[in-house]
């Protein structure tokens, strides 16, 4: 049913916000976008989160997008707070997450002379967004963020950023809201599955490779049944551990940074691949050469864009993931004893190389090893975790069992300075579960102001960073191209204890594991914001190789 009303524009776009069942709102404010937030305040339903930095705020609106699975929203000002958070965009748009960001824009009057702040935002952003739009009459509000909020979570899923010039906030007009529309779920067709049978039937070395469209379509419970049923076994693309239980007999491996080479040799073996929601990025795909003209591929994803962009499959289905994987469940499919066998050797090679080898926590001085079993020991199941880019968090990706759904939010794009926003806009979506975020400390310094959000906010994350005052991704490639010619990332000693207690966290230094384990236990329970601050060895650059290695191997 259509309704009318008429409103402001600030107004205007505060009621779409409620009508798409938005609840929270990132931000920093903005003096061009002031007509909304005014109309916020009106609005119990929906609380503004106001943010110190329009990145952080962008990330918080990207892991709360990611936990829900329904559009985020982040709000800005014109080109400076723009440009500041276009980092959570580039995010969400390679992680194909739903997100709609509200900028301000220049006064219309004051446009193409340079005016204060002055850039096209629609067209600086189109590159990095699914959709951008700018509303230059206040009564098509309703129907351009509709479609905005449509766009943003139908297909393959990505943000939107509408652009919102400030006396178009201030125009009163008559506007019309129609019902909002639900997101669409194609399904495969019936030749799609047949020819799909026809090959998986003859497979010697089957194989799923599954992606974020599983998680997007909340369909893990689909590809668990599709494995049982099939006895075909599961690899989860880049940072989507949490797609498959990493303790199931099927599951054999993760395509990400420094996997073990005899486990990727696993998807270098397979003769038909099954390829769930994954668009093989560069990543997954190993720089794009994990796979030969030998195998077969299929290829199933919600975006026909995706399907061979990459690697051309013999089979391209056109299919929500959930919709795909619940029919293939149904297939009469028997493994042949060779495959059957296989699936059983690839699981002892990645059981043989993920499992940590550590002694119970003592005295002596942490190691990256002993914090991933304590996390993985003394956590809870369901605890979410975030986490920024690093070579830290290769540990946590080789090491770490995730045994449930929806239990990990990691930036594919590769973005310093997420874990700490991201997880709080996790625990916004998730109140009552633990959220941890690990960070190295060149990324933890990039956001870190917003601990002083979530203390503000009453969001008790649990922020864990591991120090070792070096740029540990790229000294690891400088020794290994230019070995002993260290410039640039060397950092200096941070004492992020203090650091968080002057933003009123809770906060304690680490040297060893007893001292983890103990602080870790602690801060499950705290009400407060939690950061635990791990001395580590700089000489540990990697999880198979030291500096000195590195060196002696050039």
């Amino acid at each position: 049913m259509v309704e009318t009303k008429t409103l402001t524009g600030g107004q205007g776009v505060v009621a779409c916000l409620k009508r798409a069942g938005v609840a929270k709102v990132f931000c920093v404010p903005g003096e061009s976008y002031l007509p909304v937030m005014d109309a916020m305040y009106d609005e119990p339903s929906i609380e503004l989160i106001s943010c110190r930095h329009e990145g952080g705020a962008s990330f918080m609106a990207e892991g709360y997008a990611k936990s829900t699975g329904e559009p985020s929203v982040v709000m800005a000002t014109r080109a400076v707070g723009g440009t500041n958070l276009a980092i959570g965009v580039h995010t969400a748009y390679q992680d194909s997450t739903p997100m709609v960001v509200f900028l301000g824009q220049v006064h219309t009057a004051f446009r193409g002379r340079e005016g204060f702040q002055e850039v096209e935002l629609d067209q600086f952003f189109s590159h990095i967004a699914k959709w951008t739009v700018e509303i230059k009459e206040a009564a098509r509000i309703p129907e351009l963020v509709s479609r905005a909020f449509k766009i943003a979570k139908s297909g393959r899923p990505g943000p939107v950023v509408v652009s919102l010039p400030e006396d178009m906030l201030r125009d009163t007009a008559e506007m019309k809201f129609m019902p909002t529309l639900n997101r669409s779920n194609p399904a495969p067709s019936t030749s799609e599955i047949e020819k799909t049978f026809a090959l998986l039937k003859e497979a010697k070395k089957p194989l799923i490779i599954a992606g974020g469209g599983v998680v997007r379509a909340n369909a893990e419970t689909e590809l668990l049944t599709l494995a049982h049923s099939t006895g075909i076994p599961v690899m989860a693309s880049f940072r989507r551990h949490d797609v498959f239980p990493n303790n199931h007999d099927l599951y054999v491996g993760h395509l990400g940074l420094g996997t073990p080479k005899a486990i990727l040799e696993t998807a270098k073996q397979a003769d038909i691949i099954v390829v769930a929601g994954s668009r093989l990025s560069e990543i997954t795909s190993q720089d794009y050469s994990l796979f030969n003209d030998q195998q077969t591929l299929i290829h199933i994803d919600i975006s026909e864009e995706t399907i061979g962009k990459v690697f051309t499959p013999a089979i391209g289905i056109l299919s929500d993931a959930k919709e795909a994987l619940k029919v293939m469940s149904s297939m009469p499919l028997t493994l042949n004893p060779e495959a059957v066998q296989w699936a059983k050797e690839r699981r002892d090679i990645f059981v043989k190389h993920s499992e940590l080898q550590v002694k119970e926590p003592t005295n002596e001085s942490i190691t990256y090893q002993q914090s991933i079993h304590i996390l993985q020991n003394e956590l809870p199941q369901e605890t979410i975790f975030t986490n920024d880019a690093g070579n830290f968090a290769t540990w946590f990706h080789n090491y770490f069992t995730f045994t449930k759904e929806k239990t990990y939010i990691g930036p594919t794009s590769g973005a310093m300075g997420y874990g700490i926003p991201a997880a709080i806009g996790v625990k916004c979506a998730n109140p009552n579960v633990p959220v941890v975020s690990l960070s190295g400390d060149g990324g933890a310094m990039m956001t870190i102001q917003e601990l002083e959000t979530a203390v503000r906010y009453q969001i008790p994350i649990l922020s864990i960073i591991y120090n070792n005052q070096v740029y540990g991704t790229i000294r690891m490639h400088q020794e290994m191209n230019f070995p002993e010619r260290v410039i640039g990332t060397n950092l200096g000693n941070v004492n992020f204890v203090l650091l968080a207690q002057a933003m009123g966290a809770s906060a304690e230094l680490i040297d060893t594991a007893d001292q983890f384990k103990e602080a870790l236990k602690k801060a499950i329970s705290n009400p407060l914001p939690t950061l635990l601050e791990l001395r580590m060895d700089p000489e540990q650059i990697s999880v198979s190789k030291t500096i000195s290695d590195l060196r002696k191997n050039h």
